[in-house]
């Protein structure tokens, strides 16, 4: 059933749509490397918009001496460039100044990264685009993928060269439109070879370096992300502003819940493969709760701990604060994202008092579910065995064995030794240490074991009648009880320690 809250456009994409009145539209123009041919794209775009009466301004244009770039500039009206002097040496910039007054309808400035000389307004190029757009004028634009702040360091791990100048990612959220120029590795290449790129002798150094044919390919697939990421956020957005509801079966998404069972780092593991099969994104969601407070320290430390395998394993980390009906939450979350596919781990089996009291994630998420996919992630299989009620493992090994035995057997030396020092019913504390003993060294079902035949050995040796399994006094019973009690829980405490 569709609420209210679902058929109303987002406040926050409303904001941000009316942010963008006023302001000019920019389009990039993105490619892998230098000489895919992003200005080439960008110019004719910008001479059909002249050729349809559209006042275009190339304000700045970079055409390295490429004769065709060159000549692709004809017919459009330029600006001319503002003279700077720069260490001795006479330079030329985009004159901001002129370009503001001139006030186009469309202005083309190429190489949005670059820095400019000192003694200009603005630092940087994309400064400049900045103030032009403020100016309710469009932009044409042109960006290469490795000079994106955020994969600057991928780069750099890919190609062994670290370009200097960067954007910030928020230019990129800017962009209105986004361009992909993309053409083969093997063409851009003999366009190198051509010297259609850089000069010859630059060529040269390039093809063993930059331009080797693996890094072309890696650097093609960043950018088919990032301009694929960026069409996704503005779909999402359109999304949001228009009360669509998703999800639309576009870029794969994938959904893992996050929480304190033991079930939720499986699901991690689901996910981040799913992920990787399908080369998508993916988000770890943790719903939090006013009882996420009372949790036992132990649950804490195991959210904590599967959250951080989730970011280790690259996952984008979310919360999201939900006291009733989390599956739906949970749902009205992954549209937002245009997420598909959900992940979440197998509930274990409830009390019947429990499923009265608390709400069913799981069940709630396939009874609602809807569009979206819904995987379950089973623990693995050595912790299945944990749930409902069963036997510890008693070890089959006589060595193991033995030892339970001669830590009784040492206990009873100790506390014969002890019993001229000590009342008769304090003599139980040493058998329990021998309990706890065994149980950091093997586990329960051979505490449990030690915690039996210490009870017999402590009645054997130590109550009256001794060396007699009788009683003959009600309160030594009651001491006998509480020794057995207090060794049982003892030995299972320190099993769990273990």
């Amino acid at each position: 059933m569709t609420s209210a809250a679902d058929t109303r456009p987002s406040p926050d994409a409303l904001l941000t749509q009316a942010a963008r009145e006023g302001r000019g539209r920019l389009k990039i123009f993105i490619g892998a490397a230098p000489g895919v041919g992003k200005t080439w794209a960008m110019l004719d775009d910008a001479q059909r918009r002249h050729a349809e009466g559209a006042d275009v301004l190339a304000a700045l244009i970079e055409t390295h001496g490429r004769a065709e770039t060159q000549a692709k500039l004809s017919g459009l009206p330029q600006l001319a460039r503002k003279p700077v002097i720069y260490k001795g040496r006479a330079l030329t910039e985009m004159d901001l100044d002129g370009l503001l007054r001139r006030r186009p309808a469309l202005a083309l400035i190429d190489e949005l990264a670059h820095t400019n000389a000192d003694g200009g307004r603005h630092e940087k190029r994309w400064q400049d685009v900045e103030e032009v757009l403020a100016a309710g004028i469009d932009v044409f634009t042109t960006l290469n993928i490795q000079h994106i702040e955020t994969l600057n360091e991928t780069v750099a791990r890919i190609t062994g060269v670290r370009v200097r100048e960067t954007v910030p990612d928020r230019v990129l959220e800017m962009a209105d439109e986004i361009e992909l120029i993309d053409i083969p590795p093997d063409e851009l290449l003999e366009r190198l070879r051509q010297g259609k790129v850089y000069p010859q002798d630059q060529a040269a150094r390039a093809l063993t370096s930059f331009f080797a044919k693996g890094n072309l390919t890696a650097l093609r697939e960043l950018a088919l992300r990032a301009a694929a990421d960026r069409v996704d956020a503005q779909l999402r957005e359109h999304m949001a502003a228009n009360a669509i509801a998703g999800p639309w079966p576009t870029q794969e998404r994938i959904l893992v819940c996050v929480n304190e069972s033991p079930a939720a780092r499986e699901a991690i593991r689901v996910a981040k493969r799913s992920a990787d099969r399908a080369r998508a994104e993916w988000i770890a969601l943790n719903v939090t709760q006013a009882r996420a407070e009372n949790l036992p320290d132990a649950d804490k430390d195991r959210l904590a701990g599967t959250l951080r395998l989730a970011e280790r394993l690259g996952a984008e980390l979310a919360t999201l604060e939900a006291e009733r009906d989390v599956a739906q939450a949970i749902l009205s979350y992954a549209a937002d994202r245009n997420v598909k596919r959900i992940v979440i781990g197998r509930p274990r089996p409830r009390p019947f008092w429990s499923r009265l009291t608390t709400e069913d994630v799981a069940a709630g998420l396939l009874r609602q579910s809807g569009r979206f996919e819904i995987t379950l992630a089973a623990e693995p299989d050595e912790r299945t065995t944990r749930a409902g009620w069963h036997l510890p493992h008693v070890a089959h090994e006589p060595l193991a064995w033995g030892e339970a035995a001669l830590a009784v057997i040492l206990a009873s030396a100790f506390a014969y030794a002890a019993e001229q020092l000590f009342p008769v019913a304090s003599l139980s504390v040493i058998y329990m240490t021998a309990v706890v003993v065994v149980a950091s060294r093997r586990g329960l079902g051979l505490a449990m074991a030690t915690a039996v035949l210490g009870f017999f050995a402590y009645n054997y040796l130590f109550t009256e009648p001794r060396h007699s399994f009788r009683v003959s006094r009600q309160g030594e019973l009651l001491t006998l009880g509480l020794f057995l009690v207090a060794s049982l829980i003892t030995g299972n405490l320190a099993a769990r320690l273990r």
